[in-house]
């Protein structure tokens, strides 16, 4: 038998229905509300920190994204711990040599916030190389727990996708596809020190019209054209012709973000694909 590409991503958490309900416009204004209270400062670089510099959190980034993807992590926590990380780095001054403890301990914090059965310290540990103690990690997590005032359901990018994905006119099958490069997008966007003020909402439209474009779903259907697309995602989130350049702005930046990463070449748009 020849060789062929196999999906073999299975997806091993039992989840409850989707609830309709969640999708209709008032949470969606809900959320786009809540959104503004769970942003970092765009200038901690230069206001509050004074070791660390962007490269740096692109390093520890990239580090805490290949974490993540080796234990097969729910999609929303890798974004989630950068949300954390870069909320911590806005108020409190922190040594480059505990960079990677902070890391860990935000995957750690998000990990409990979005599975059911989280990453353990221990592990965390073993891929610093056994650096940061598992003591070390907990004392860490009550210290970001007391700068984020305990505060960590935040907005990321991935709770608006299913709000954009329930408005377009597509296959159920072809959604499924749509998705996952959307989030692939989402977590490239979360190593990108450019798009650290960038309002979850944005992002989420940019990395949608973005996986739209790279699917060629324009060809199937007028509306889904990048211009068509671009109009009504604004008018989703808001009909500001501001935030419509913004959007269009992000599309073409994921893209750029994209074609500059190594990293969609170990990604797929159904995951983990082997051959047989």
């Amino acid at each position: 038998m020849e060789d062929q590409l196999l999906c073999c991503e299975v997806d091993s958490i039992r989840r409850a229905y989707q609830d309709v309900n969640l999708l209709n416009d008032r949470v969606l204004h809900t959320m786009l509300k809540a959104e503004e209270n769970y942003l970092p400062s765009p200038n901690y670089f230069k206001c509050v920190q004074k070791e660390i510099v962007p490269k740096m959190r692109k390093i520890v980034a990239t580090w805490m994204l290949e974490v993540c993807e080796e234990q097969k992590c729910e999609e929303e926590v890798f974004p989630l711990a950068m949300n954390y990380l870069d909320r911590f780095l806005s108020v409190e001054a922190t040594r480059k040599t505990r960079l990677q403890l902070l890391g860990a301990t935000c995957m750690f914090l998000a990990s409990k916030m979005k599975e059911t059965v989280p990453l353990t310290a221990e592990k965390l540990c073993i891929y610093t190389d056994n650096s940061v103690l598992p003591g070390e990690l907990l004392q860490m997590e009550l210290l970001v727990l007391n700068k984020l005032k305990w505060d960590l359901a935040s907005v990321t990018p991935h709770d608006f996708i299913e709000h954009f994905l329930s408005k377009l006119k597509i296959y159920p099958s072809t959604k499924q596809i749509l998705r996952k490069h959307a989030q692939t997008f989402v977590a490239l966007c979360a190593t990108d020190v450019n798009f650290i003020a960038s309002p979850p909402s944005m992002v989420a439209a940019g990395s949608v019209a973005a996986a739209v474009q790279g699917l060629y779903l324009k060809s199937q259907d007028a509306s889904l054209s990048s211009q068509n697309l671009t109009n009504f995602l604004s008018q989703v989130i808001r009909s500001d012709p501001v935030w419509k350049r913004f959007v269009t702005y992000l599309m073409f930046a994921v893209q750029l973000v994209l074609t500059q990463s190594q990293f969609c070449a170990c990604r797929t748009a159904c995951g983990h694909v082997r051959s047989r």
